[in-house]
């Protein structure tokens, strides 16, 4: 991974104008095929920590989420700039809330909240929190709240932001809203169990309604899911790439593209 940014420093100084690199990303741009491009993006940016240390390590931490932030503000504009309709970012997981003592955590989550507020006010988007707010101090569920509300009825990208999200954590919450909505309908368990059927399941999901992620990304080099959207991305392409989140690239993300389609997608056919 330490390569990664030794190379992107080498070819800085090679280009220092950004002409070359410019030209490369607009000769990629130009030969994606929009009938091949995902409908869904999801994105892990893993990474921000570890760029922190490596990069400023006599700063704090927090300086990493900044950096991961406004990347992550960038990669919502790559995507809106090519055309993909949903986009889904992780930012907190329910496992990092096991790191609420840790003196790195508050300024983490208000990096997350200034994230999503930003991308309320800034973007045209249809912001929307994916995740158990209620596992968040009660201020900051709030100010999301709001926040997401502020932006509904927007008919331009979808923007998921997964904060304080886990997959086992949400299946856990679809279940519980399946039984009392058939409970409320008078059904027993016994006709449930004869009865359930997938979509049923699917329609209870924190991202009910919309297409499940065609390629999901993932950077730092980490090559596992970890839990993010474990049933919604069951037919999904995968892309590791070796980046730290705050140095991926507007060209990666292209590559990532590209990558997309030129595989032959099998919905395990």
């Amino acid at each position: 991974m330490e390569w990664v940014t030794r190379v992107a420093r080498v070819l800085t100084a090679l280009d220092p104008t950004g002409l070359a690199y410019h030209a490369y990303e607009k000769r990629l741009l130009a030969d994606l095929t929009p009938d091949r491009l995902p409908r869904h993006v999801a994105v892990m940016a893993d990474g921000n920590r570890r760029w922190a240390r490596r990069n400023a390590p006599d700063e704090p931490v927090a300086v990493g989420y900044d950096a991961g932030a406004d990347k992550l503000k960038e990669f919502v504009g790559w995507c809106e700039e090519v055309g993909i309709p949903t986009v889904t970012v992780w930012v907190l997981s329910t496992d990092n809330l096991d790191r609420s003592d840790d003196h790195e955590f508050a300024p983490l989550l208000q990096v997350i909240e200034d994230l999503v507020v930003e991308l309320a006010a800034e973007g045209p988007w249809r912001v929307q929190i994916v995740g158990d707010l209620d596992l968040l101090p009660e201020a900051m569920a709030t100010r999301l709240r709001e926040a997401s509300a502020s932006t509904e009825g927007r008919s331009a990208m979808h923007v998921n932001v997964a904060v304080s999200y886990g997959g086992r954590h949400e299946l856990r919450d679809a279940f519980r809203s399946l039984l009392a909505a058939e409970a409320a309908k008078g059904s027993s368990l016994a006709e449930l169990a004869e009865t359930l059927e997938i979509d049923q399941i699917a329609s209870h999901l924190y991202t009910a309604g919309q297409p499940d992620p065609d390629l999901v990304i993932r950077t730092s080099g980490e090559q596992r899911l970890s839990g993010f959207l474990i049933w919604q991305s069951a037919h999904s392409e995968f892309y590791f790439h070796e980046a730290l989140w705050p140095d991926f690239r507007k060209v990666d993300f292209i590559r990532a593209l590209r990558a997309y389609a030129q595989r032959e997608r099998r919905f395990g056919r």
